[in-house]
């Protein structure tokens, strides 16, 4: 009872430091808490708390992220990442909505109560709890993880372990690193991307490597984190040439104002700092946080725009990629391979260009519709062996499945002493060299980056020959306010309205007359 009353008082203590800002109101969305950075400092704090519960719930270490990606500089945000490093599971998103918004200390320490007691977690520090803390470079990310710190010293026995500034996905990694038993830190992460990047391009078939491969990239660092970490790991790798614009660093500009994947990929011109002299060059573009990566290629002309290679071709490279790897273990002569099936899926949203969809259903490949949202794409991908994931906007990975990794260690380790260096035994050492360096926990630019140059080297293609894998259909997209956005009810991964009766039947006479 001491224990409990302990807590029960440190709690009412803490929280009485962080008031609600009047008329805040706040809710968790895909991409946790966001709004203005200056009035977040009780949301932090509170997601902080819904942190250490989630730690103490599922007995592992759960990652608390302050960031807000590609919004303005003044915003800012906080996200949970659950112990495999991906999103929070949504049943807890509307206990996290009422936490944020519980109106005093006494309703937000009822509220912990009441939770705690329906999910069976004991408080008073019975147990530990571990949270690893990261922010990206906002001006507001430093008091907010003040905030955060006291949210997780406010319930005995949890702990706060302060990462640094850090990218998005490498804090997912961490958390979902360290709960797998395996090194966590940053040189580790920097050392896992660096080696499997080694072992692709050293697995490049002699015969494909061009004198005229272009080994030049530029990259659009946002003016965020991207661009710094960028800088470090470019020292680890040999084989590429990597200039960073935008990377942030002394002040030279804004936080993703006028740049970074978000800004190329919707308007579809090049980012400050680029222009003429680029013409003909190969250039990618992260977004603020680095879980966006979008690649462009500068045009002549000199209205500043660009032959963007977005997220569904990005996806078509690895699809195109981990599909004659698997053929290559298909091979009828290759007696040990002729066994492996492996299940490869295809999953986008239906804001993929119908074009992507075409191409890679002609491939001859799975191909299936999730609802708009990471959470559903991730889960979607999670059914296959090998599931590829990404939107438009350049946010995805590919996901192994533990069984297919264990089959592919088998197979190399059969391989290795009876087969070293066949077609067979490089196609095993590759795919397990992607599962190594793409990030599983959730999509990654700097790690995707260095994946698609080992592909397009794998390849012998240039940004353009990639570029023309298929020509997008003529889309557009604008953003419609309504008075009450849940009067449209989708179906089928939002590929059809349901609701309001009649309104898609009157899409389909729109549509009707034309092809694709």
């Amino acid at each position: 009872m001491a224990d409990e009353e302990k807590q029960r008082s440190l709690l009412l203590e803490s929280a009485s430091r962080f008031p609600l800002p009047f008329g805040a109101k706040f809710s968790y969305g895909t991409a946790g808490f966001r709004s203005e950075g200056s009035i977040l400092a009780s949301t932090v704090f509170r997601a902080a708390i819904l942190a250490v519960l989630r730690s103490l719930k599922t007995g592992s270490a759960v990652g608390l992220m302050i960031t807000a990606s590609h919004n303005p500089v003044a915003d800012n945000g906080v996200k949970i990442a659950d112990p495999d490093g991906g999103m929070m599971t949504q049943q807890w998103e509307p206990f996290a909505d009422a936490l944020a918004n519980a109106p005093n200390p006494d309703h937000l320490l009822q509220l912990v109560i009441q939770f705690s007691k329906e999910e069976n977690i004991t408080l008073g520090g019975g147990q530990s709890a571990e949270i690893l803390l990261g922010r990206d470079t906002r001006p507001s990310g430093e008091a907010l993880l003040e905030a955060a710190k006291q949210g997780i010293n406010a319930i005995i026995g949890a702990v706060a372990f302060d990462m640094g500034i850090l990218t998005t996905p490498q804090l997912h990694w961490m958390v979902r690193s360290r709960n797998k038993g395996m090194k966590a830190s940053e040189p580790d992460y920097f050392m896992q991307l660096a080696r499997s990047f080694k072992c692709l391009m050293d697995l490049v078939p002699k015969e494909k490597i061009k004198d005229w491969m272009d080994v030049k990239l530029v990259v659009d660092g946002a003016n965020g984190i991207g661009g710094e970490k960028l800088e470090e790991l470019k020292k680890m790798i040999s084989g590429l040439d990597i200039y960073v614009r935008n990377s942030g660093k002394k002040g030279e500009g804004i936080l993703n104002e006028r740049c970074g994947a978000d800004y190329v990929q919707k308007e579809k011109v090049v980012p400050c700092g680029f222009g003429l002299g680029d013409v003909g060059i190969r250039c990618a573009s992260f977004d603020g946080d680095a879980d966006r990566l979008v690649y462009f290629s500068v045009l002549s002309q000199s209205s500043g725009s660009i032959d963007l290679v977005d997220g569904d071709k990005i996806l078509s490279l690895f699809a195109v990629f981990i599909k004659e790897q698997l053929s290559i273990l298909n091979q009828k002569e290759n007696e040990l391979c002729k066994k492996f099936q492996a299940r490869l899926g295809i999953v986008q949203t239906a804001y993929a260009n119908g074009a992507s969809t075409d191409y890679l259903k002609q491939l001859g490949l799975e191909v299936v519709f999730a609802p708009t949202g990471v959470k559903y794409l991730h889960k979607k991908a999670l059914e296959y062996d090998i599931g590829i994931y990404f939107e438009a906007n350049g946010h995805g990975t590919i996901l192994f499945s533990e069984n297919f990794i264990s089959r592919l260690e088998a197979m190399n380790n059969e391989l290795a002493s009876a087969s070293a260096g066949t077609e067979c035994h490089k196609a095993v050492l590759r795919l397990l060299a992607v599962s190594q360096l793409i990030n599983q926990a959730v999509g990654d630019a700097l790690s995707g980056l260095l994946l698609v140059e080992a592909v397009l080297q794998y390849m012998g293609w240039s940004i353009q020959r990639w570029s023309e894998l298929y020509s997008d259909l003529p889309s557009r997209q604008l953003k419609v306010k309504v008075a009450d956005r849940s009067a449209v009810v989708t179906a089928n991964a939002e590929t059809q309205v349901v609701k309001p009766l009649g309104l898609q039947e009157v899409i389909d006479a729109e549509t009707g007359d034309f092809d694709d």
